[in-house]
């Protein structure tokens, strides 16, 4: 994995405020910075970074971590990826332990193949500027050249080996590894693309991973995607997220489609936010993609069979990413259309109705369920309950999930509780009321809020003190981390150290208080040790109470030597206070 030391490093060098300016501009607020938030639409400014602790925090929607999460939920990027970005604005190199790397990746050769895509992508885009043919096709799929240059459209000329042109090597590795040409059983090479319309695929740095190839006319395959390559995995990227990203921002929705050429169309006619899956079914990675950006996911694929076969994998790929805070519907256009045509005839407007009343998941996938069963028959209503289990069971959502049960029950004809139990599910019960603390949540909340906002007190922590409250398992935490990293700590680092572990959330929840109640960096070790010594009165005073309460049912005779020589102890000091 990435070494500890050198996250530590490059949290150390990145600028948090430099890094979110330069995607959201900010303006100062007292000692941190505001803007509106990038992550959700709002017109008053919630999202605050804060230059010494070096993360942000939305009071509107929650959104809150590091350099490094910021990129990753800016532009959609996992760890890796995000890390790989931010050194490289910085100037550094990441490195790798050996045996990690990505698919028996060479090294340096991400950046030779991002570098051939690129020529590549180049000579494709003169090559439309010199074909009358394909200017004629795109001009009667009714793209403008405003569209064609902001998805880096181009041409691939007919013939077997064009691309020699700007490869004088044209047998070297990497165009065999980047996709771009096919080699034969006798080891002749040829273009993979060959008389197609040409439409880059962009990752989110707006790097080119791959190209898809759309026939001029007629012919077969109709599209050609390049292969999986150590760039391009197909089941994780979706085209056109780069270029909708502030439409998903401003529509809070997501449009999925299957091809290319309907985000296109889509894009051509005022619709921003559609993205399309690549010669596969959506995938789960594809829609936690999209959720860590917007609330809503609606898919749009063709009218036919087909499309809605790929409705329902992409039904079932989708539930074990779905939040009850998250939604998914499908828009199911007439039979004869597509995304494309079906825009081109009815326009925006009808459109955008179509995805406002896009049919819920739930709807969807009862709906599914119902055809496949005869639920006049109790066979049938069996079935229906057997059908739905499996896609229960992936179900992370406990509301959603209750209400799924609900209706079928009411379809089935079975209780409640009898689906529950024949899919295996766990029935709701309130929550049990949490048992009284040993002592006031308060002195622990802000113990750890002071521990946050100066990391090095928390290897001062007295462990064997600190009560049984909600935050007692993140102040340990953070003794065992700072202990181990004393001299390096800080909030930044730390985050990162707690990224996916159970502690995360009520730390990040301490540290945005910070943001609203900031401390004097002067009285923080004052305020530690105030805090620490209203710890031990209250540990001493619960002490004292249990022996006492003891000695009043048994008398003194009946607390051993050790519990008579405390008590007498803190009767002592009772005395003396008094």
């Amino acid at each position: 994995m990435i070494p500890e030391s050198f996250i530590q490093d490059l949290l150390a060098r990145v600028d948090i405020v430099d890094l979110v300016d330069s995607y959201v501009p900010l303006k100062k607020a007292g000692a941190n910075y505001a803007a509106c938030c990038p992550f959700h639409n709002e017109k008053s400014p919630s999202f605050t970074v804060s230059p010494t602790k070096q993360f942000y925090h939305c009071f509107g929607c929650g959104a809150h971590g590091t350099a490094i999460s910021f990129v990753m939920e800016y532009q959609g990027l996992g760890f890796v990826d995000a890390v790989k970005d931010l050194a490289s604005r910085a100037g550094m190199t990441v490195p790798e332990s050996e045996g990690r790397g990505f698919r028996d990746e060479k090294p340096g050769q991400t950046r030779t193949l991002i570098e051939v895509m690129a020529r590549a992508a180049q000579y494709y885009k003169d090559q439309l500027k010199k074909s009358p043919r394909a200017i004629d096709y795109c001009k009667r799929r009714g793209l403008t050249g405003e569209i064609a240059a902001r998805y880096g459209m181009g041409y691939a000329p007919d013939g077997w080996q064009n691309l020699q042109e700007i490869f004088a090597d044209y047998n070297a590795d990497e165009l065999k590894v980047a996709g771009l040409v096919i080699e034969n059983e006798s080891g002749r090479r040829y273009d993979r693309f060959r008389d197609r319309l040409m439409i880059p695929i962009i990752n989110p740095k707006g790097e080119i991973i791959a190209f898809g190839g759309r026939i001029i006319d007629q012919g077969e395959p109709k599209y050609l995607n390049s292969p999986e390559t150590p760039l391009f995995e197909k089941g994780r990227e979706l085209f056109g997220l780069p270029q909708a990203r502030q439409a998903l921002r401003e529509t809070d929705t997501a449009i999925v489609t299957e091809g290319y050429m309907d985000v296109i169309a889509l894009a051509q006619n005022g619709v921003g936010n559609a993205v399309a899956t690549l010669g596969t079914a959506t995938t789960a990675t594809h829609v936690q993609k999209l959720l860590r950006q917007v609330d809503r996911v609606v898919f749009c694929f063709d009218g036919d069979n087909a499309g809605r076969k790929a409705a329902w994998r992409a039904l079932e790929n989708s539930l074990e990413a779905l939040a009850d805070n998250k939604r998914l519907a499908f828009i199911f256009l007439p039979p004869e259309h597509d995304p494309d045509s079906y825009i081109r005839e009815f326009g925006k407007e009808q459109f955008d109705r179509q995805v406002a009343q896009a049919m819920p998941l739930s709807d969807f996938l009862l709906r599914e369920l119902a055809q496949r069963c005869d639920l006049t028959s109790s066979e049938g209503k069996a079935q229906l309950i057997y059908e739905a289990k499996p896609l229960l069971l992936k179900l992370p959502t406990p509301l959603l999930r209750l209400q799924l049960v609900k209706r079928l029950a009411e379809a089935s004809g079975f209780a409640q509780a009898e689906v529950e139990r024949l899919c295996e599910l766990k029935s709701y019960t309130p929550a049990a009321p949490p048992r009284a603390r040993r002592t006031a949540p308060s002195l622990t909340r802000n113990l750890l809020r002071i521990v946050l906002h100066k990391p090095q007190l928390a290897a001062q922590l007295p462990t064997s003190l600190l009560p049984d409250t909600a935050e007692r398992p993140a102040l340990l935490r953070l003794h065992q981390l700072v202990t181990a990293n004393r001299d390096t700590a800080s909030y930044a680092l730390l985050r990162e150290q707690l990224r996916g572990l159970p502690e995360e959330s009520i730390i990040e929840s301490a540290a945005s208080e910070l943001l609203s109640l900031p401390f004097d960096e002067d009285e923080a070790d004052t305020e530690f040790r105030d805090t620490l010594e209203k710890l031990q009165e209250g540990d001493e005073k619960r002490a004292f109470d249990a022996l006492q309460a003891k000695a009043q049912q048994f008398g003194v005779a009946g607390l051993s030597a050790a519990e008579k020589e405390a008590y007498i102890r803190f009767l002592a000091a009772r005395s003396k206070r008094s």
